[in-house]
């Protein structure tokens, strides 16, 4: 981890927030923000495990999440690509989450796989007015409605790929003021790192993609999306 880090500084990569999946992850990224300085952390039981959910999870969730080091809620949602837990158990994990994550007064973290307007509908209904961030976001074709809903659009390396022309269109018209870049470690590494597992001072090659996309400078993109990224996590 030191080394990830001192190579994330290297990249101007100042701040991490370390992402659960589950209870075992979600206290190891508990653990590790209190370790190293500049490393935050989310927790929560990703769409895939699901199945087991029960009250149980509500309060372990809750009281991690109630952590000083804990900036959100999540990774939670719905993934009806992998399936790995059925859909009503994923829908019942993800609508308690909200419901933590309301609690909490902490922003909820979403994982959004060929589920798009499913998981669009819970939100609309469970989060109405609560900050969501569309982790490695990935529905282009519902960029106009998640924009007027406020949402938070935080692209990942595959938006650098030359297949995802979509998902390049969004980055260059996604609200400046709810844009954000992220790495989804140890997956889905940039170009010009792609095939390689994923490491926090990548989301530099991103982030410059991004700039390029728009038509601005480097360093400004930086600026606005470290701003972002401030105001929703309250780091």
């Amino acid at each position: 981890m030191d080394d990830l880090l001192a190579e994330a500084r290297e990249a101007g990569v100042e701040r991490v927030v370390t992402i659960g999946v589950g209870r075992e992850s979600s206290e190891r990224a508990v653990a590790l923000s209190e370790q190293h300085e500049g490393v935050f952390c989310a927790v929560g039981i990703h769409p895939h495990d699901a199945g087991g959910y029960t009250p149980a999870d509500d309060a372990w969730i809750a009281e991690l999440g109630a952590h000083p080091r804990c900036v959100a809620v999540g990774e939670c949602g719905l993934d009806f690509f992998r399936e790995h837990a059925a859909p009503e158990a994923q829908r019942r994990a993800f609508e308690a989450q909200i419901g933590i994550a309301r609690e909490l007064g902490k922003p909820v973290v979403i994982h959004s796989r060929d589920a798009e307007q499913e998981t669009l509908d819970i939100l609309a209904r469970e989060a109405a007015g609560h900050p969501v961030v569309l982790h490695c976001f990935s529905m282009p074709e519902r960029l106009d409605e998640v924009a007027e809903r406020g949402y938070w659009t935080s692209f990942a390396g595959q938006v650098t790929y030359r297949s995802a022309a979509d998902l390049q269109d969004a980055a260059r018209r996604a609200p400046l003021e709810r844009l954000l870049v992220e790495t989804d470690s140890p997956y889905l590494s940039p170009v010009p790192r792609r095939g390689r597992p994923n490491r926090p001072a990548n989301v530099a090659h991103t982030l410059a993609f991004v700039a390029g996309l728009r038509g601005m400078a480097v360093e400004e993109l930086d600026r606005i999306t470290t701003a972002n990224t401030e105001r929703v996590f309250a780091l």
